[in-house]
């Protein structure tokens, strides 16, 4: 009588236990490495794009399908990125004003909320905002065109997917976390003097004259470009994990959750090394 055969052993898999822990612990990293390495050559061929159609070669940017996007991502996320930084900014005050009270500097609350929505909240917040929004609708997008074949379809013509579909989505990502991050500083710190004065009792006049002495045109300028960085980071992510769907509709699922996850650590990540930079500069 001839037994029923269990599955077939992979004859590549590590057989001792050295060799599959080592292999355990280095295919997470060789592929975080891999697609890392993927990120940047699509960083370089945008770049590259751009720089030719700015030295007036026979490229053009797409500035219309980028305007589309822009309307497309941007204006749905204006009302969830002014909710939220509404509602940082209403924590922020009460959260900030108890302490602060005990030693009688309560009319500080408006010198801590401007430097941090200014440098590090008003960014993070659209960012992870139009992550959501854009990233995943991006990622969806261009994971739906491999699926059906319409990137190859464009390859086939000459065409380069980059030039048409990546590069106008970049473009409208950087400029959509622009205008988002300043709208999410300017809800965030208008809400949080509105609950100081009405609530608070800090007069306006005080918590404006704080603000003013506080915030420096560098702690702007500084979450503003933040803000262009992180857009940089979305839309990358986001194209790059669009071109790279296989097995159909759950390709597309699992690309848009990537691309959600792997755009907020990226984020959080930039963040960090943003801060260390500062910080060494004596910029914060």
């Amino acid at each position: 009588m001839s037994q029923a055969s269990g599955p077939t052993p992979d004859p590549l898999a590590p057989r001792s236990a050295p060799a599959r822990l080592l292999h355990a612990v280095g295919a997470p990293v060789l592929e975080l490495l891999t697609h890392v390495g993927d990120m940047v050559g699509l960083l370089l061929d945008t770049l590259t794009v751009v720089l030719k159609a700015l030295g007036k070669e026979r490229t053009r940017l797409g500035w219309s399908a980028a305007v589309s996007q822009l309307i497309r991502v941007g204006l749905r996320s204006i009302g969830i990125v002014s909710l939220v930084s509404g509602c940082i900014g209403f924590i922020l005050a009460f959260q900030l004003s108890p302490p602060l009270d005990e030693f009688g500097q309560k009319e500080l609350v408006a010198n801590i909320v401007s430097v941090a929505v200014l440098r590090e909240l008003g960014p993070l917040i659209a960012a992870i905002v139009l992550t959501g929004f854009a990233g995943a609708s991006i990622a969806a997008e261009i994971g739906t065109m491999v699926v059906s074949e319409e990137v190859e379809a464009l390859e086939a013509m000459a065409l380069s997917p980059v030039r048409f579909l990546v590069v106008p989505r970049v473009i409208a990502s950087v400029l959509a976390m622009l205008v988002l991050a300043v709208l999410a500083d300017l809800v965030a710190i208008g809400m949080s003097a509105i609950v100081s004065i009405t609530i608070l009792d800090i007069p306006w006049a005080t918590y404006k004259q704080n603000t003013l002495d506080q915030a420096k045109l560098v702690d702007f300028l500084t979450g503003v470009g933040k803000g262009g960085v992180f857009g940089l980071l979305i839309g990358l992510i986001a194209c790059g994990n669009g071109l790279k769907v296989v097995g159909g509709a759950a390709g597309v699922g699992k690309a848009t959750t990537g691309t959600v996850v792997q755009s907020v650590v990226a984020v959080i990540l930039a963040d960090l090394v943003f801060t260390a930079i500062f910080y060494a500069l004596k910029l914060v």
